[in-house]
C-alpha cells in the first residue's frame, strides 16, 4: 500500500489572526492594495500583475512582498467591512502599513521564510494557515494538479485581465 506522500508544512517568523483554510493564489508578484486590486470587483486589475483578472475575495495570497502606503491598510479593513477580503495574506517580506491594515481588517497574516514561498506553494492547493503556530500547511495539490510556478506565473489559467477604471468622475 502506498504511504500518503508527506504534507508540506511552512514555518513563518511572523504571524497574526485566526485560523483560515482555503484556495491559494500564488505568484512571485508583490501586493499594492491601491494599485493591483480593483475592491468593489474583487479582482486582481493591474494588467501586468501575473494574477490579474482572478478573484482574491476568500482566497489565500500568497505573493513576494507587499507593496503600498498607508492608503493599503484603510482599504484591507474596507474590503473586509464588504465581504471582499481575502482570508489571509502570505509574504516572503511584509512592510508595517500592511501589517497595520491586515490587522485592522481582521484578516491573517504570515511571513518571513526561510524559503521563497511562492516557488513552495503550488498556485490553486488548498492550504491552512495556523498564525498560532505560524504554519502554512499544504493540505490537497492544485485542483488541476499542476505544481508550484517558481516564477510566479498565472499564465494558462483561463483567466482574462481586467482593464482598470477610474474610481471616480473627473469633473
Amino acid at each position: 500500500m502506498k504511504q500518503p506522500p508527506e504534507q508540506l508544512v511552512l514555518h513563518a517568523r511572523h504571524a497574526m489572526g485566526n485560523k483560515v483554510v482555503g484556495k491559494a493564489l500564488v505568484a512571485r508578484d508583490g501586493l499594492s492594495a491601491r494599485y493591483d486590486l480593483d475592491r468593489l470587483q474583487g479582482v486582481f486589475s493591474r494588467p501586468d500583475h501575473k494574477l490579474a483578472g482572478q478573484s482574491y475575495v476568500d482566497r489565500i495570497l500568497v505573493l513576494d512582498t507587499a507593496k503600498g502606503g498607508v492608503a493599503s491598510a484603510w482599504m484591507l479593513h474596507e474590503m473586509r467591512a464588504r465581504n471582499m477580503a481575502p482570508l489571509a495574506i502570505v509574504f516572503n517580506s511584509v512592510n508595517t502599513i500592511l501589517v497595520q491594515g491586515a490587522a485592522l481588517g481582521d484578516i491573517a497574516m504570515l511571513a518571513g521564510f526561510d524559503q521563497d514561498v511562492t516557488s513552495l506553494v503550488p498556485h490553486g492547493a488548498r492550504v491552512e494557515i495556523d498564525p498560532q503556530a505560524k504554519t502554512l500547511r499544504v493540505l490537497q495539490a492544485a485542483d488541476d494538479g499542476s505544481p508550484a510556478d517558481a516564477s510566479g506565473s498565472a499564465a494558462g489559467n483561463g483567466s482574462a485581465a481586467v482593464p482598470l477604471r477610474p474610481m471616480h468622475k473627473p469633473g
